[in-house]
């Protein structure tokens, strides 16, 4: 069973939005390194052009508001739909497509690229080294955009494994004292999870004769015991990429050797291919095997939430504590993703871009803080308020958001996981719920010892000594961050608009 080979000229929109940054890249590398600037500002410009062409999918939902049947199975067509021969003789295909579930992700992609792109103008980590970073970045860019867009299983494992050298190079090239480490960390643990990705990917292709996910997504040709050892592949794999807790133990020294827009790129989109992986290949293709797991999902969800809370209280390091945070946060997205429900996978959706626009926030912040001070030792930090109000108060709107504070974008997704596992009912979903919810409140705890430690008391030396004011290439990095977390906190419907049918789809036809 296989899908009509399908272009007009609108889907070629889905290739475009793949070929800008990737010109990009290639333009920005070519440029002499004498003309570094210029490059930096060359690539934000490819980088806004590419945010404004993720936004166009949202003008074609109408043209696939309804079911289309393949075969004797209904599937959901994506709004824009570009599928050609790639490697015919292998019965491969270049398939992309958007859908509710995917265009929220590519959107954040295209944002936060552009405003790491137009932060690196102002405030590079190296001198000189620029231009090279500013390409990497729109490498990245491809690679992300390019897994979100993805609908062949092949196409998509392609795309995923294209951001592992970029964000290697950031971190080694651009990051802290111990960069090296980190990154080959990164590089060790990420490649390990590639194995498993590409022995499930080659299991489902072989075994189903085709690795087109609109296929294979709802029913797919695969027995129990199949579809059993495939999503285990592939929870593991996507949960090193996330990362959920116990294989975690990677990001943080990423992050804190990361520069500011790594560090940023990496929460506010790396972390989520891990997720979005499991929501539309995992429980997609093999949603027995995800029903099967549940429980062993919820049970790592509960510890990822209690463990990161817990692990943040004792954090004297403020990009540690951030990227512990991060460990916590997605675990709220895993137990919704648990849960198997449609409230459960929405709570997910909108929990991986509230993390996204929150924590990638939180990033540019703390990088500031670090990059003005030359230490991101909490002890060391207090009285912000004092000599940097404006800063302080970011932060704080940051960190309530965080901790989910109802009104901003933190609240739904934290809350809507608690509410899809009391409906999942049962005592082992209401015990989830209940110590998901504890964690919730460990997290408040942890993200208000953190603004007391540093924006309260008497002023350390190194924080009378930093500079106050905001430039503007951080009031362009932080304002539609800030503005998006008020938005979606008091709009969530943006994010999970039209999203019930793709997951109904996605979970096989039942709620």
């Amino acid at each position: 069973m296989t899908l009509t080979t399908t272009a007009d000229s609108w889907s070629f929109l889905l290739a475009v939005i793949l070929g800008v940054p990737a010109l990009g890249a290639v333009v920005v590398a070519l440029l002499p390194a004498s003309r570094d600037r210029q490059a930096r500002i060359v690539a934000t410009v490819f980088a806004a052009v590419t945010f404004l062409l993720t936004i166009a999918p949202v003008f074609f939902r109408d043209r696939a508001g309804g079911w289309s049947a393949f075969g004797d199975v209904p599937q959901l067509i994506p709004w824009v739909n570009l599928d050609l021969p790639w490697v015919p003789a292998l019965g491969l295909d270049f398939h992309l497509g958007v859908d509710a579930v995917s265009y929220p992700l590519i959107v954040l992609t295209g944002l936060l690229t552009l405003l790491c792109c137009a932060y690196t103008v102002k405030k590079v980590p190296e001198a000189g080294a620029g231009r090279t970073l500013a390409a990497l970045l729109l490498v990245l860019e491809v690679g992300v955009l390019g897994t979100f867009l993805a609908l062949d299983l092949i196409l998509f494992f392609v795309f995923f494994e294209v951001v592992l050298l970029p964000m290697f190079a950031v971190i080694a090239g651009w990051g802290g004292p111990d960069r090296r480490r980190a990154a080959r960390k990164f590089v060790l643990y990420t490649l390990a999870g590639s194995v498993l990705l590409l022995l499930g990917v080659i299991i489902v292709v072989s075994r189903a004769g085709t690795g087109d996910l609109i296929v294979l997504t709802g029913s797919p040709p695969l027995s129990r015991g199949t579809q059993c050892l495939v999503f285990a592949l592939l929870a593991v794999a996507f949960a090193v990429k996330a990362p959920l807790w116990p294989l975690h133990t990677w990001l943080p020294d990423a992050h804190t050797e990361a520069p500011t827009v790594g560090s940023v790129i990496l929460a506010g989109v790396l972390l989520k291919m891990g997720t979005y992986g499991l929501i539309r290949v995992g429980v997609g293709v093999a949603p027995d095997g995800a029903a099967w797991a549940a429980p062993v999902l919820g049970v790592l969800a509960v510890v990822a939430i209690l463990a990161g809370s817990l692990i943040c209280l004792r954090q004297r390091e403020l990009k540690r504590l951030i990227a512990y945070s991060s460990v916590g946060h997605m675990g709220f997205v895993l137990l919704g993703i648990a849960t198997l429900t449609v409230t459960g996978i929405q709570a997910a959706l909108i929990g991986n871009v509230a993390h996204g626009l929150i924590t990638g926030l939180l990033f540019f912040l703390v990088g500031t803080i670090k990059d003005r001070t030359g230490t991101g030792s909490i002890d060391q930090l207090s009285g912000l308020r004092e000599q940097a109000p404006r800063l302080a108060g970011l932060l704080g709107f940051a960190a309530v958001a965080s901790l989910g504070l109802p009104g901003l974008a933190g609240f739904w997704g934290e809350a809507f996981a608690v509410v899809a596992a009391v409906q999942a009912g049962g005592p082992f979903w209401l015990t989830c719920a209940a110590l998901a919810a504890v964690g919730g409140a460990l997290t408040a705890a942890y993200f208000l010892r953190l603004l007391r430690r540093v924006t309260h008391g008497p002023a350390t030396p190194v924080v009378r000594a930093m500079r106050p004011s905001i430039a503007a290439a951080e009031w362009f990095a932080w304002a539609p961050l800030v503005l998006l977390t008020l938005v979606v906190g008091l709009a969530p419907a943006l994010i999970l608009s039209g999203t019930a049918l793709p997951i109904v789809d996605l979970l096989g036809g039942s709620r």
